[in-house]
């Protein structure tokens, strides 16, 4: 499985709950997670995205890092089986 497939079914099963999970890019600062993940009721979180077994790179380890410690919630995603759940948290936050 591709990382593409399971960005897709992210992007697919927010939709179904009314939500968003947007592209992330910001310019000057590599590494940052793929995807912000906004829900109904202002929830919302970051996901970084990968293909079945791969992990983050030290970069995005260290950004998601970050984001966390400003108090935002960063989820890494490597099989679509953990998207209803990771949702289900955001929703629930």
């Amino acid at each position: 499985m591709l990382e593409s497939t399971v960005e897709r079914h992210l992007r697919e099963e927010a939709k179904k709950r009314n939500g968003l999970a947007l592209k992330f890019v910001s310019p000057g600062m590599n590494g940052v997670p793929d995807r912000i993940v906004l829900m109904p009721d202002g929830k919302m979180a970051f996901v970084e995205l990968k293909a079945p077994g791969k992990k983050p790179r030290p970069l995005q380890l260290k950004r998601k890092r970050i984001l966390e410690r400003l108090g935002f919630p960063v989820y890494v995603v490597d099989n679509i089986n953990q998207i209803g759940g990771i949702l289900n948290e955001i929703q629930g936050t």
